[in-house]
């Protein structure tokens, strides 16, 4: 590929061989035809800083969440309040898994326009950032996936990958790459966009100063639709029908059931780069998890979801643990959504004899299958979170090549 221009031709030969000692901040000068590539891996000699405000805040929330279960397991509360959050955390959970996961940051299927501001509201109950924020780091986390770049970085251990990385600063290869990422699509949607800004302006007032301006703008947009959609009208419903204690609710309903859809979530991000078969690719750290399917409600089958990340059910068996793949299903015979994406079953045979460890209950080589192992060989059965193959992956690295331009846009 010719340089841009006559001037940057005359000062490198057209054959000569690229610079080696490029920063990994720097885009390299042109100089002919050859790549220049940067490996993208885990640097396990870097430290990451911890953010106290945002630990102590988890911890406190985590703590009163801590009660509310077990004033559930003490019967404390009216069993019509139990039954009545896992309700709240299952529709929560079908804004975050249909709509945040599979929708707005796959694409893999399409929506009419009612059925799309519905997911986005439940979104809201999940308290997990804005949709923008969120899908930004899932479509990270998948292009980059257990190397410095990706957000929640799996190599780096269970806890960093389960809550650690919202404790500590992020990396700085998550914001140089992160600026990469194509987010087009979300930011043509002013709903989204509104909600991102309004986010924007609660973390500057909350973390920076201290300003009327900010403190009116947010009593008018971010915090009621928040306090609406995740505290109030849960909390008060109890309340109202069955005469339960308002503290109680609160408890219960809030930062019991928060506390339990963080968790489930983060499971995606931990137990589900760890613990598990890879059938489908035994190179990657994704496995496949039927208790994080369970309680995930089908996010769990994550080797297959990074395979084939477009299709609409994250799963090749599409339902099984998987009830996100059966509330889309339902809603495409209603016709609220349609243009289901899925691979055909050559695809995924293909993908299974190519990359896959032999675990594959069809497609797999039980002779060339090591086999699985629990924590100290007990209960060794798929529903246990520990299940997991004995094969290893290697430490994930990625090569990307850099554009050879003198004047590309260094990365900052």
């Amino acid at each position: 590929m010719p340089p841009r221009n006559n001037e940057n031709a005359k000062k490198a030969p057209a054959m000569e061989t690229p610079k080696t000692d490029i920063g990994q901040d720097e885009t390299p000068k042109f100089y002919g035809a050859a790549p220049a590539v940067e490996d993208i891996g885990t640097d396990f000699t870097f430290k990451h800083q911890i953010v106290w405000k945002n630990a102590i805040a988890y911890l406190g929330f985590h703590i009163v969440g801590l009660v509310g279960l077990l004033m559930v397991l003490s019967f404390r509360v009216n069993p019509l309040t139990t039954l009545y959050t896992i309700m709240v955390l299952l529709i929560g959970g079908v804004g975050l898994t249909m709509g945040a996961h599979r929708y707005f940051t796959h694409r893999a299927f399409k929506a009419k326009l009612i059925p799309r501001r519905i997911l986005m509201i439940l979104f809201v109950i999940n308290g997990q950032n804005s949709l923008w924020e969120w899908a930004r780091d899932h479509r990270q986390h998948h292009k980059y996936s257990d190397t410095d770049a990706d957000p929640h970085n799996a190599s780096r251990g269970f806890f960093f990958s389960h809550v650690g990385w919202l404790l500590s600063r992020k990396h700085p290869k998550v914001f140089q790459y992160g600026k990469g990422i194509d987010m087009s699509d979300l930011e043509a949607d002013s709903w989204i966009m509104f909600q991102k800004k309004c986010e924007h302006c609660c973390l500057k007032y909350l973390h920076i100063s201290i300003q009327k301006d900010y403190l009116r703008f947010l009593s008018r947009y971010f915090l009621p639709i928040y306090g609406l959609v995740a505290i109030l009208i849960p909390c008060i419903i109890p309340v109202l029908l069955w005469n339960e204690d308002p503290i109680k609710s609160l408890v219960v309903c809030y930062f019991a059931r928060t506390t339990l859809g963080l968790n489930f979530t983060w499971f995606v991000n931990s137990l589900a780069h760890i613990y598990g078969t890879r059938p489908y690719d035994k190179s990657i750290l994704p496995v496949q998890s039927q208790f994080v399917s369970i309680v995930g409600i089908g996010e769990g089958w994550h080797n297959y979801h990074h395979a084939f990340p477009w299709d609409y059910r994250t799963s090749e068996y599409g339902t099984p643990y998987n009830f996100t793949a059966k509330v889309i299903d339902y809603c495409a015979k209603k016709g609220w959504v349609y243009d289901l994406k899925a691979p055909t079953e050559e695809s995924i045979k293909n993908r299974v004899k190519k990359t896959g460890d032999n675990s594959h209950e069809k497609y797999g080589d039980p002779t060339k299958y090591s086999g699985v192992e629990t924590w100290n060989n007990v209960w060794i059965t798929p529903g246990n979170p520990t299940y997991t193959s004995k094969i290893k992956p290697q430490p994930i690295k990625i090569t990307r090549e850099y554009v050879l331009y003198d004047t590309d846009k260094k990365f900052e």
